[in-house]
């Protein structure tokens, strides 16, 4: 029997074209599981632990620019789905969790796992709140699409309390479709920021950001392209634009070419579009300092808020990038000479993204150089936090749209879940989950997620039996005193064929390209168990004993 207030919420998600949502059961919503289970148009996927929930809807949105839709039990599965809700915030992306809450009338007596959700979350994310009245469904869900995709997209927190959910008798109905706020950049403002880059010696473009749509990604190529300008993307934005564009340069972050280091110090302007100027993007505001003297900045951001709040702005343009980028690439009264740098950035990138040989049983470089030529380009490539991830943002090129799922905050296990997220939005896509042996552990589970819903889904996983990042810094702080990163790890090959794959332990770098080659012709889930030795440290070329003897 259907309850009217669930089955109000539930109609006011599809209204929002909410075609899939991701969850863990719990009976504080038993109501809107019920709901759920009778709508041909909205998948339910049910998941393994809340934090996989989470990571799958954060992804989710990240590739549909519609916020992806979680729902969690109160108490421990709020807190253990909060590790998305921070990646959202942090990285710009929609989305709304959904929080089963105590009924009401138990509120504030430290109730069975009550917790105040708006207070909890309140800091971590765009809007928290509860709806206690069943006649304002309609509006807030209205209302948290709206906070989701509006300025800078993130994440929005709705407490359910149990009791709401039962309620009959509602007269209210779903709220139209809502839709993103598109505002196109100020003609004088596009004026001037032409005549600022022509009167330029050496400018640079800095891309990316959570409001990065295809819209962009092409007209923002096509006008750097015109005009000459070297394009760097932020730090886990490398699919901002094709890499075959010939004024790409590379990405920003950890372990970037240092001849794109010493370009962005010496560019006297900086034209940044979408992206924040994060911690990473600037090594930890060094890079780019706050006042960045000596450099004109000129910064593109839909959400007016972002602009000027941590950068001094000489040129703040308050719309949209997919706005911005086509005015750019369309504007025609423009007298800008085209640079000669970006092709120069661009040659420069190309050797930095093309490995040389490393004497090492299996090669990570030589790995993803074997990759390159065995995956589709425009595989979309899932990642979590590791010392791993380097060698993919060094040498993997994203050439498709969207291609790169990897959070800008650093949050470990979000590979796998955001790779089934991928698989289930982009079946005809190859996805590939990049993972380490730390990270894997964090949401490997999730593979039980990809095989109960038919995904088809690739994990390559690098064992060096190490928290990797966290090795680097000791060996740096503390030369030879490792403490607390040695990992025991499981047959992963094994792991994989438990849940009914394919996996295979991979041991040289010859090994690999044969090992890939037979997964690509399979179909599910598919492992390769990669033996890395920890002295490859990472993919800038330090090892251990370099660390240790610096």
């Amino acid at each position: 029997m259907s309850n009217q207030a669930a089955s109000l919420l539930v109609q006011c998600l599809a209204e929002q074209g909410c075609d899939r949502v991701f969850t863990v059961p719990g009976e504080s919503f038993l109501p809107v599981l019920d709901a759920l289970r009778d709508r041909e148009d909205i998948q339910t996927v049910t998941c393994r632990q809340e934090g996989g929930v989470a990571f799958m809807a954060c992804a989710d949105g990240t590739m549909t620019s519609r916020p992806g839709v979680a729902f969690v039990t109160r108490g421990p599965g709020a807190t253990n789905a909060s590790i998305g809700v921070h990646v959202a915030m942090q990285d710009s992306q929609p989305m709304i969790l959904f929080v089963g809450d105590v009924a009401r009338d138990a509120r504030d007596r430290e109730g069975f796992q009550e917790v105040d959700f708006p207070a909890f979350f309140g800091p971590i994310c765009k809007w928290a709140a509860r709806i206690d009245n069943a006649e304002r469904i309609p509006e807030y869900i209205a209302r948290a699409y709206s906070v989701a995709i509006s300025g800078r997209p993130g994440p929005v927190v709705l407490a359910l309390p149990e009791d709401m959910l039962h309620e009959g008798g509602i007269a209210a109905q779903p709220r139209p479709y809502v839709t993103s706020p598109a505002q196109a950049p100020c003609p004088d403002a596009m004026a001037a920021m032409l005549a600022m880059i022509g009167d330029a010696a050496a400018p640079l473009a800095i891309i990316g950001g959570g409001s990065w749509h295809t819209k962009a990604h092409d007209y923002f190529g096509q006008f750097a392209e015109r005009i000459g300008i070297p394009v760097a993307t932020a730090f886990r934005r490398q699919d901002a634009i094709a890499p075959s564009t010939p004024v790409y340069a590379g990405n920003l972050g950890y372990g970037p070419n240092p001849k794109l280091v010493e370009r962005v110090k010496a560019a006297d302007l900086l034209l940044v579009v979408g992206a924040r100027l994060g911690e990473a993007t600037t090594d930890g505001y060094t890079l780019i300092t706050p006042d960045h003297p000596d450099q004109v900045l000129i910064h593109v951001h839909p959400d007016p808020e972002e602009l000027g709040s941590v950068y001094r702005t000489d040129l703040a343009i308050c719309a949209d990038p997919d706005e911005f980028s086509e005015t750019a690439a369309l504007w025609e009264d423009h007298d800008i000479i085209p640079f000669d740098a970006g092709a120069e950035a661009h040659r420069e990138w190309l050797d930095w993204s093309t490995p040389g040989p490393a004497d090492f049983p299996l090669d990570q470089g030589q790995c993803l150089a074997a990759a390159r030529k065995l995956l589709p380009a425009d595989s979309i490539i899932c990642n979590g936090a590791g010392n791993f991830a380097g060698w993919w943002h060094r040498y993997w090129r994203y050439e498709g749209f969207p291609s790169q799922l990897a959070p800008t905050c650093g949050a470990m296990g979000y590979g796998v879940p955001a790779a089934v997220a991928a698989a289930l939005r982009f079946p005809d896509r190859c996805v590939v989950a990049a993972a380490g042996d730390g990270d894997f552990l964090m949401n490997g589970q999730e593979l039980a997620t990809a095989a109960q819903y038919g995904c088809d889904l690739l994990v390559i996983l690098f064992d060096n039996s190490t928290y990797g990042t966290i090795r680097q810094h000791q060996e740096r702080e503390y030369p030879g005193r490792t403490a607390s990163t040695h990992l025991a790890n499981p047959d992963f090959a094994a792991m994989a064929r438990s849940f009914g794959g394919w996996g295979e332990r991979v041991e040289t770098t010859a090994e690999f390209a044969t090992a890939l080659t037979e997964a690509m012709q399979r179909k599910g889930v598919r492992l390769l168990h990669c033996i890395t030795d920890i002295e490859q440290l990472n993919a800038g070329g330090g090892t251990v004993s370099a660390l240790r003897n610096s």
